[in-house]
């Protein structure tokens, strides 16, 4: 009886080992939701097929706010935590220079490490030189921006990359190679195959210069693109640093032409058409959508589809001409939004939409539960599992996102505090936001920009600022003590500068 019961307690062990899941979380790099094309705001022209065909299998989310730029986010879900929380991350030395101390900031793969996961992130990174290969991973091939700023540029040509701690050069378009190498990891190559895995794959692309690959140039020749309301001011009722940000300016024939500002690596060196600018963007995608196909086709192939939660976002969204910006860092949907797929069949609905928006802690706190690993640090997201198994599930929690320039932890509240200059990551005040109900209120914290009201539904492009119409007082103030409640619950030191 003792060696019956000793084999049924063994087989329990093997069965909840085997239910546990893999996680292939796909990362797309300055990806605004309108180059996908299961987005209804998408152009008609946008070509995604298995993006799309992985949100029909799956839950598409209309909305998270994962990181205002490429750090924070990332910073983000390797710690659960908002920047804020986030101690001894810094900016230091030629950008995109950067350094955090793993003792006060560990990051949460290491944990999967230890609780029995295999873990290994692939390409992209963007959080201090140190990219914790042997603590938090087991397999990498990463492409290190903060420990070579000469090569930083390189999103889409020869790169820098260490292959598990040997550096080498290596030519190709980055997006396929990242591909490929992610593919021989599902398919068993440099990893254990008796644990679960987690594998982080981070793609550069969208991000500019935004260079097609060969394959995909003229893609979308012919695609209309229509201006946005709000590409040149005057904008009524909006802070004075959206002028400061313009980045277009009207060409002869009055279309819009790339002006000073956007982003770093030359792309706004050479006078470009809105048009044509939107359509190099989207022919970026077509690679990463190649990607995610084979990627399933390849856990479908080795049999660990059924097992596997995959997850497509983006670090952060983009404004393709939206409110004069051509970047990420602002508040707005349009800068800041980012696309979200989550999709395991055997275990979550398929084709269902969730109106409700997350956040980045929320991602990272849902995927370590559903791994069943303890974060080294508590957390500041929710679970959304209750979203993912109903995804009109009532929800009664406020979203949170915030900006904090160049700065994390306790310095950002020493900044707030004693109103010294902000670090204005490329001219954009220090802010947090919140959304529930629809409407969003954006509260800015550098003492001069004061705050936004904007009503989602009926104003998706955030054209209308609602903060001083008398009828939507009692909002405002709801809107504030959820903003208010969220900073002191995740422990925000300036939570006390919301009214």
């Amino acid at each position: 009886m003792k060696l019956v019961a000793f084999l049924l307690a063994s087989l329990g062990v093997f069965s909840a080992a085997a239910e546990r899941p893999n996680v292939l979380f796909i990362y797309a790099d300055d990806q605004n939701y309108r180059t996908v094309g299961c987005y209804p705001e998408s152009w008609p022209w946008v070509k995604t097929p298995h993006i799309d065909a992985l949100a029909k299998n799956g839950v598409r989310f209309h909305a998270a706010y994962l990181g205002s730029w490429c750090m924070p986010s990332r910073a983000t879900l390797l710690t659960g935590r908002h920047p804020h929380g986030i101690e001894s991350m810094s900016m230091e030395g030629q950008y995109p220079g950067s350094k955090y101390d793993p003792a006060k900031t560990p990051f949460i793969p290491a944990e999967m490490r230890k609780s029995g996961y295999h873990t290994a992130q692939i390409g992209k990174w963007h959080t201090g030189t140190d990219s914790g290969w042997g603590r938090d991973w087991d397999h990498q091939i990463v492409w290190n921006r903060p420990l070579h700023p000469e090569n930083a540029g390189a999103y889409y040509t020869t790169q820098i990359l260490s292959i598990d701690g040997v550096e080498q050069k290596v030519e190709g378009y980055p997006a396929d190679n990242y591909t490929k190498w992610a593919l021989d990891y599902i398919r068993g190559e440099k990893r254990d195959k008796t644990k679960p895995w987690y594998l982080w794959l981070c793609y550069g692309s969208i991000h500019g210069p935004s260079t097609p690959g060969k394959r995909h140039l003229g893609m979308y020749k012919d695609g209309a693109v229509d201006i946005p309301a709000d590409i040149f001011p005057p904008r009524e009722g909006k802070p004075a640093y959206l002028n400061k940000m313009q980045a277009w300016t009207r060409g002869p024939d009055g279309h819009p032409l790339v002006g000073k500002g956007g982003e770093a690596f030359g792309e706004a060196k050479k006078a470009k058409r809105y048009d044509d600018w939107v359509r190099q963007m989207n022919e970026c995608v077509p690679a990463v959508d190649e990607g995610v196909g084979q990627l399933i086709a390849a856990l479908k192939e080795s049999g660990q589809y059924d097992n596997t939660l995959i997850i497509y976002t983006a670090d952060q969204g983009f404004s393709m001409g939206h409110h004069g910006f051509r970047t990420k860092l602002a508040p707005y949907d349009a800068n800041y939004r980012s696309p979200l797929i989550i999709s395991m069949p055997g275990r979550f609905p398929s084709g269902q939409v969730c109106a409700t928006p997350v956040n980045a802690t929320d991602l990272m706190t849902t995927i370590i539960s559903l791994m069943g690993v303890k974060a080294p640090l508590p957390v500041h997201g929710r679970d959304i599992t209750p979203l993912l198994e109903k995804p009109d599930a009532a929800w009664p929690h406020a979203c949170v996102y915030e900006h904090m320039g160049n700065e994390y932890g306790s310095t950002t509240t020493e900044t707030i505090r004693l109103r010294r200059k902000q670090d204005h990551y490329q001219g954009v005040p220090m802010y947090t936001a919140v959304i529930q109900d629809s409407f969003k209120l954006i509260h800015y914290l550098d003492g001069e920009s004061g705050e936004e009201l904007y009503d989602l539904k009926n104003d998706p492009e955030e054209l209308k600022n609602l903060i001083q119409e008398p009828g939507h007082a009692e909002r405002i103030r709801r809107l504030r003590a959820a903003m208010k409640a969220e900073l002191e619950r995740t422990e925000a030191g300036f939570a006390d500068s919301v009214k």
